[in-house]
């Protein structure tokens, strides 16, 4: 099975940073489906406070409960603060949608022991699966 089978396979929750409440936006369409998929998602943006019926964080130090992936719906430049967040909050992986690149902090997850897939669409990964 190939990382990425086995992350989502094994995976409940979904952190989605930088989720959107916004329906036409890509984060709302990925995560809505997600959603659908049975995986939990947890909301991460401080300009909501609730998107998908679930309460909506400002951060992923402010989530209390354990998150299995961290999904990126931010620019690049974010990416090193999201990524040294998922690690302290001990997830399994970071995915970077597609257009998010930042190497040196794919190597820090890396080096943390977490799974990382930069520019790649959580959801593309997921449909392959079915």
């Amino acid at each position: 099975m190939n990382p990425a089978s086995a992350i989502l396979r094994s995976a409940k929750t979904i952190a989605v940073v930088g989720l959107s409440g916004k329906r036409f936006r890509a984060s709302f369409g990925v995560a809505e489906c997600l959603q659908r998929a049975g995986y939990r998602i947890v909301p991460i943006n401080p300009l909501e406070t609730a998107v998908l019926g679930e309460k909506c964080y400002p951060d992923l130090d402010s989530v209390p409960d354990p998150i299995d992936i961290v999904d990126i719906f931010r620019r690049s430049e974010f990416v090193p603060e999201i990524v040294e967040a998922a690690i302290r909050k001990g997830a399994k992986a970071v995915w970077m949608q597609e257009g998010v690149i930042h190497e040196q902090a794919a190597r820090r997850a890396e080096a943390a022991g977490l799974a990382v897939f930069m520019d790649r669409c959580i959801l593309k990964d997921h449909s392959r699966l079915a």
